[in-house]
């Protein structure tokens, strides 16, 4: 299956492709190489056009465009982790494999949304970006019922207490992937909202 066929099934049917994804056998390495990697890097190349757009300077708008990829791929990793930590709390059964699933496909709105960065400027750029937000919630949601077997009464506990402590380490490592970039503390935030 394409990743193009992929973003459209999961983003169009999840029930039935979580169905799917559940049969499948991944790693994580695999899933970031051959899924998260590149459209974090579609992302990545709408946050360099529409920065340049606007008049940043290319070494800013480049450092913005790899900053995003990292914060893409670091994140899967620790919603990976935090989700079969928390498995067994949640009457899930742990594994890594399943885990790493339900982390790489579920954001996939949100990073199909960042592509509107090419147009920055624009409100609904914003919009968009935040309704496919809120979609990869939802999928998560399905994919902490479907994939990591969580029973439909704790799923929504299990995705809001994973979703609070991947904030809480997604600030921090933003935090630090910034500072190491040459942002100051105030650049984080601003991204933030």
């Amino acid at each position: 299956m394409s990743i193009v066929e992929r973003v459209q099934r999961i983003c169009l049917s999840p029930n039935t492709e979580w169905a799917v994804i559940a049969g499948e056998s991944a790693t994580l390495s695999s899933l970031i190489s051959g899924y998260v990697l590149p459209l974090a890097a579609v992302g990545a190349m709408a946050t360099l056009a529409g920065s340049l757009m606007i008049g940043l300077g290319l070494g800013f708008a480049m450092r913005l465009a790899i900053i995003g990829v990292v914060l893409s791929v670091v994140s899967v990793v620790i919603l990976s982790v935090v989700i079969d930590a928390l498995a067994p709390t949640f009457g899930a059964p742990k594994s890594s494999s399943n885990a790493a699933k339900v982390a790489a496909y579920a954001p996939t709105p949100a990073w199909v949304a960042g592509w509107f960065q090419v147009i920055p400027f624009l409100f609904l750029s914003s919009l968009v970006e935040f309704i496919g937000a809120l979609y990869a919630l939802y999928l998560l949601y399905l994919g902490l019922m479907r994939v990591m077997k969580s029973p439909q009464d704790k799923a929504v506990g299990y995705t809001i207490v994973t979703v609070i402590i991947a904030i809480v380490i997604w600030a921090v490592v933003s935090y630090i992937t910034s500072a190491s970039a040459g942002f100051g503390p105030t650049f984080l935030w601003s991204l933030g909202g």
